[in-house]
């Protein structure tokens, strides 16, 4: 238990800990960023589809 409680000050003493955090928050903005660029993306294409079926004159069938 001793050995755990030298690692886990160490730990905190280091700057790992605070430098793995902001790796997370930053990893978190980037998926947050791709998510919208790809639900964006999406959107334009679909509504592209769209527009490109109805110039072609098709419908559900």
């Amino acid at each position: 238990m001793s050995n755990f409680l030298t690692s886990v000050k160490t730990f905190l003493e280091t700057e790992d800990g605070p430098t793995a955090v902001e790796y997370a928050v930053m990893l978190a903005l980037i998926l947050v960023a791709c998510i919208a660029t790809v639900q964006t993306l999406g959107t334009s294409a679909n509504s592209k589809f769209e527009e490109i079926n109805g110039y072609l004159g098709g419908g559900a069938e």
